[in-house]
């Protein structure tokens, strides 16, 4: 059977699309006056942080936002909060790069309606370091370090709801578990989709102990698993009806 024909989109409202477009560019910052910016005590001995990790978190995403090094990044600042009459202090450069190496970072997301269908898969970024530059400037062999990005995206709003950076000796596969450990718990999932990669027992076990649909395809020199569990037998569904319907078909049911 021929694969179906994938639907092609045009423009029809182009007033709203040029409105869409200009609001890309549009920039609000807003700096809450109640917000904690300085670090409570911990009780723990030894030197105490100054900053919170809010505070830390607002200044790098104005270097990544703006594309400054970590100096201008705190002249940026500075200035914001004297602009809005905030008599606050800034982290200096050092701090910044201190606390970046172990900032935990909360994404924020609006969230959809109902239960959260995840997307999930990975990519490659080439990493270019001193051997590389080496490499173009003197001549040479090429020494290219790669790094995976492993992403799991709301189906509905396209948020990006969990996110994993591993080496290039890492599978996909393993990394699905601590996607999933990245969303709340009291965050239902309808359904979690990936590609043929995610095809492995612990990759269904994790996904069906959060009570969710794998919408995976098997691959195509796949068998039945023996072991029953929950994971197992949505699996072994999936693929009696990949074999019963075709895999195109299959794909169209279960979307």
């Amino acid at each position: 059977m021929s694969r179906p024909i994938p639907p092609t989109y045009k423009t029809r409202n182009w007033p709203a699309y040029n409105e869409a477009l200009k609001r890309r560019g549009s920039l609000t910052i807003w700096f809450d006056p109640e917000m904690s910016w300085d670090a409570a005590p911990t009780g723990r001995r030894g030197r105490q942080q100054t900053y919170r990790d809010a505070a830390i978190q607002t200044c790098l995403s104005m270097k990544v936002l703006f594309g400054m090094a970590l100096r201008q990044t705190t002249g940026v600042v500075e200035s914001l909060l004297r602009l809005v009459g905030l008599n606050w202090t800034v982290p200096d450069f050092s701090t910044l790069s201190r606390r970046q190496k172990t900032l935990a970072v909360n994404i924020p997301y609006r969230g959809s309606k109902g239960p959260l269908h995840l997307l999930i898969d990975s990519t490659g970024i080439k990493v270019e370091g001193e051997g590389e530059w080496h490499a173009r400037k003197h001549g040479g062999p090429k020494r290219r370090v790669w790094r995976k990005l492993h992403l799991g995206i709301d189906e509905e709003t396209l948020e990006i709801r969990a996110v994993e950076v591993t080496g290039s000796h890492i599978g996909d596969a393993p990394i699905l578990p601590h996607l999933l450990d990245q969303i709340p718990q009291d965050q239902e999932i309808g359904s979690v989709t990936a590609d043929g990669a995610y095809d492995t027992r612990k990759c269904h076990d994790a996904i069906a102990d959060r009570g969710a649909h794998a919408v995976i395809p098997p691959r195509k020199n796949a068998k039945p698993w023996k072991t029953i569990t929950a994971g197992a037998v949505a699996r072994n569904e999936a693929l009696r009806a990949a074999k019963y319907l075709g895999r195109a078909l299959w794909r169209r049911w279960s979307g």
